[in-house]
């Protein structure tokens, strides 16, 4: 019978990976996640447990997902507090319980992932309790392990990557928030090797590891490294000041408390300035890696159209969104004030007569509530979609009363097509990995 590994945070960007090479070196793999129902359907191999580290409060929590548990691995992380995210359930009172759990019940292996950079002096709500949830398994009686990666790269994207990848492919030069902070880029295949050989008999126990790659690079030269990968043609790199990156991280900040995770952050532009490196010799010997270089990697997996695509749409997505939430809270606030006037004389030319004043309002009601629904992350996509049904019935309407408009040089209902195909955009594209 396979041993069998909970594998929490199985539906993450590093986590989904790390369960599927512990599902291909023999593990029987128990996958915890947030949410289930996206995850199941991707990993269906693996048996979906939901495991939400604010439910599972207390050490009796756990027991139900622990039942006839071999090892633990821990890929639960969040950069930023904000929306549902929690450093400190996350890193540590999450962990707290665990620990408690796994001791009470005997599961004495754990594989901790922390990050580089994990320590009270970053500065950042992110290091200390990164640093704190490390403590507590130093703490504890168990044989645990921590890996502290670097960068993690691999042909998926999510945050931090995803945005590297953007920036590579920014037209015309290459901007780079500081750009001479430094990394040790690991593949996610070697980060996943390191994570099976710290689970196989005999495996280094109650060690802290950095996993770090061969190369020490600057970002600067990893974004050059990335446009190349794309396909695109040389730019320069810009170093952008704290002064005008300073406006798009607070955006970004902002972001992250309503519920969009950005990587563009005050806490991941700290923890970059702080030291990302980690040392790239102690986990290779412990653990018997050989990692590539982010050449080697980039060489092995060559770029697609759809890297390209996904690069250049990255940021171009949330300019979409703010446009069109912009573009319907202004129209609606425009009917119900200085534009009041005209849209009453134009009903009133389509014959709606009595009816013109609640026709205008009930539109501009919606124009508004439209609008502003589409900025609330989990909805961004249903609202769109009803955005572009929305924009066919008012079309519709439009057609029967004021069919002449189509013919207006200035376009009235023509230009309406474009915002329709916007709307079809943002609801295609609203997956975050």
């Amino acid at each position: 019978m396979a041993p069998r590994v909970l594998a929490l945070g199985a539906n993450g960007f590093i986590g989904a990976h790390v369960a599927a090479a512990l599902s291909g070196a023999g593990w029987a793999v128990r996958a915890g996640a947030r949410d289930l129902s996206v995850a199941a359907r991707r990993a269906p191999g693996l048996a979906w447990v939901k495991a939400d580290f604010a439910d599972l409060a207390q050490a009796d929590d756990w027991a139900p997902l622990l039942d006839g548990v071999d090892a633990v691995v821990n890929c639960v992380g969040v950069l930023q507090d904000g929306g549902r995210d929690s450093t400190a359930i996350a890193h540590v009172s999450g962990p707290r319980a665990l620990i408690a759990a796994c001791e009470a019940l005997g599961v004495r292996r754990v594989v901790h992932l922390s990050a580089v950079g994990a320590e009270a002096e970053a500065g950042t709500a992110y290091g200390r309790s990164k640093a704190q949830g490390e403590g507590l398994f130093e703490a504890s009686s168990l044989d645990w392990l921590i890996l502290r990666p670097s960068l993690v790269i691999a042909r998926p994207v999510f945050g931090g990557t995803g945005l590297i990848r953007a920036l590579a492919a920014f037209p015309g030069f290459i901007p780079a928030p500081g750009g001479g902070q430094r990394f040790r880029p690991v593949a996610m295949d070697d980060l996943c090797a390191a994570v099976v050989a710290g689970l196989v008999p005999g495996a280094p126990v109650r060690r802290k590891l950095d996993v770090a790659g061969p190369q020490s690079l600057t970002l600067a030269e990893i974004l050059v490294a990335y446009r190349g990968w794309l396909g695109l043609k040389p730019a320069p790199v810009v170093a952008l000041p704290d002064v005008l990156a300073a406006p798009a991280i607070a955006l970004g900040d902002l972001a992250g408390w309503l519920g969009w995770s950005s990587p563009l952050r005050s806490a991941s532009i700290r923890q970059m300035n702080y030291g990302v490196e980690g040392d790239p010799d102690r986990w290779v010997s412990e653990l018997g890696v050989r990692p590539r270089s982010l050449a080697a990697h980039l060489t092995r997996t060559p770029a697609s159209v759809q890297d390209v695509w996904h690069a250049r749409l990255w940021l171009v997505r949330p300019v979409a969104i703010v446009t069109l939430s912009l573009f319907w809270i202004l129209t609606g606030l425009i009917s119900f004030g200085p534009g009041r006037e005209a849209a009453l004389a134009v009903l009133a030319g389509g014959g709606y007569g009595a009816s013109a004043p609640a026709v205008a309002g009930s539109g501009a009601l919606l124009d508004v509530v439209l609008g502003l629904a589409l900025l609330i992350r989990p909805w961004t996509a249903r609202v769109a979609m009803l955005m572009a049904l929305s924009t066919v019935g008012y079309l519709v309407a439009a057609s029967i009363s004021l069919p002449h408009y189509w013919l207006d040089p200035l376009g009235p209902w023509l230009k309406v097509l474009p915002m329709m195909a916007l709307c079809l955009f943002v609801a295609a594209t609203d997956e975050r990995r």
